[in-house]
């Protein structure tokens, strides 16, 4: 598979394009007013302690106050198997215990503020380098979960123990796979110097503050997603182009032939045709290959996918048919979750299969095609009514929350009225203004679909609603009035 990066660097504004085999797979955005939350620690102050919900919430100098959890506040015990979570039993903890009203504290944002909810904070601290993530407030050591190799894990594991912090823990990125204890000497020795330093800032300075931010999304591509699986690493701006070759120097020298400044007479993406493959990453309609197409819908509490055999018929029976087009949906499904970045619940309507074992497939097919997404999901299952039930680990706001808002004339929901209901709800308001002003003679401006509807109902207007029968009203379509406003003049005043 052919892997490249591709950033785009635009006053305002760094977009980082990933493309596996042309084909985008990721997209990324980060613009200079509203640069993410996650990773970025502060020292915060305790606003609040709610018994009721086992949570907290904090003071960290951001509009919202961040949100605690009891299990992000206590030590966590074990390593569950990925490079970022662990778990804990926390049922025995209450966080009243925990936290006191006004108590100074140290956290880090792991979830990104979302619609009106302020961002997830945790004080279990994670300070990710190229190959290792330290873990300052642990004890525990965890490889992960994308290493699969049984005697590589082990040798890894060897390697970490023997450089692992007293009293601190250290978790083996998917990166280091291959690795030898050389290449994680200078990560170990880096991470410690940077939690030195947070240390020393913790107790300098006004609280709330922020005592680190993590590095831009260039950077943090370079770190966390410039591997020796990508070919790549492609850039536009001269400037950050030199800065990311001294940081490739640093961390992994041998892939700095792979760097590239471009320098073409286009804009990189759509050079590289990514513009228009956002723009289907906005759809709410996206085609299968086969003719079928899916159906996403967004909901405030989980997203919902519908699967549909469209313009495909099939080419024996219906059942092979409908199989056929879940199975390509799958992989479709899993390559929009990924690109939307959508996470939460996630419900999905397949296609109905009463055949079992088409059914395994088409689950067996959905979990294979989400192992490419660096993020964590889990498939829970086909429910009695056919519909599989999903989560996908939600850090950021999702693309469409970033790229778009809510219609100002739907207001989110997608529906507009009818012009036939426009008008009605006009009429409405014009007898009112016709009745209580002087002039006989109105000028009415309403939206070009609206217009017709005024004047098939004008007649009955002025003979049953307008009190003085002698006035008039002209009625003409303008293009730059909304559907359900409109404008009418007195032409008796000018």
């Amino acid at each position: 598979m052919v892997n490249e990066i591709i950033v785009d660097v635009s006053p305002g504004e760094i977009r980082v394009g990933i493309l596996e085999d042309k084909e985008l797979a990721e997209i990324h955005i980060e613009r200079t007013n509203h640069q993410g939350l996650v990773g970025n620690i502060y020292r915060g102050k305790v606003s609040s302690v709610l018994p009721g919900m086992q949570a907290a919430f904090i003071d960290i100098g951001y509009e919202k106050n961040a949100f605690l959890y009891v299990g992000d506040a206590i030590p966590k015990k074990e390593y569950s198997d990925d490079e970022s979570e662990v778990s804990s039993n926390y049922e025995e903890y209450n966080i009243t215990d925990i936290l006191k009203v006004g108590q100074e504290i140290t956290v880090q944002v792991i979830k990104e503020p979302i619609g009106t909810k302020g961002p997830r904070v945790s004080t279990h601290i994670t300070l990710p380098g190229r190959n290792l993530v330290l873990l300052p407030n642990a004890d525990y050591i965890g490889i992960s979960r994308r290493i699969e190799n049984d005697t590589e894990r082990q040798k890894l594991k060897k390697i970490a123990e023997k450089l692992k912090p007293q009293h601190m823990g250290l978790i083996v990125r998917t990166v280091s796979e291959g690795k030898e204890e050389s290449d994680f000497v200078e990560d170990v020795s880096f991470l410690l110097k940077l939690w030195t330093k947070i240390k020393e800032s913790e107790n300098k300075g006004p609280v709330p503050r922020c005592i680190h931010k993590d590095i831009n999304l260039i950077y943090r591509s370079v770190r966390d997603l410039f591997t020796w699986d990508v070919n790549k690493f492609i850039i536009n701006n001269e400037k950050e182009y030199l800065k990311v070759l001294e940081l490739v120097e640093m961390i992994s020298p041998l892939l700095k032939n792979r760097v590239e400044l471009f320098q073409k007479d286009y804009k990189i993406f759509d050079y590289y045709q990514i513009e228009t493959k956002i723009e289907r990453a906005l759809s709410r309609k996206v085609w299968l290959k086969c003719g079928g197409y899916i159906i996403i819908d967004k909901t405030e509490a989980l997203t919902v996918i519908d699967v549909n055999t469209g313009k495909f018929v099939g080419e024996s029976n219906l059942e092979e048919t409908v199989l056929k087009t879940n199975i390509e949906a799958t992989r479709e499904i899993a390559k929009q979750l990924r690109l939307r970045d959508i996470g939460g619940i996630v419900i999905i309507d397949f296609i109905d299969m009463n055949n079992s074992e088409h059914q395994q497939l088409v689950l067996d097919s959905l979990k294979q095609s989400l192992k490419s997404d660096r993020t964590k999901t889990i498939v829970l299952g086909m429910t009695e009514l056919g519909l599989v039930e999903m989560t996908r680990k939600k850090i950021r706001q999702e693309l469409s929350t970033v790229m778009s808002c809510d219609c100002p004339v739907c207001d989110g929901t997608g529906k507009v009225y009818t012009g036939e209901t426009n008008a009605m709800n006009i009429l409405r308001e014009v007898k009112e203004h016709m009745n209580c002003k002087p002039a006989k003679k109105f000028k009415l401006e309403v939206h070009p679909t609206v217009a017709p509807a005024i004047e098939d109902n004008i007649e009955e207007l002025l003979n049953n609603f307008v009190e003085n029968k002698d006035k008039k009203i002209k009625v003409t379509a303008a293009n730059d009035i909304r559907p359900a406003s409109y404008r009418i003049k007195d032409i008796d005043m000018d």
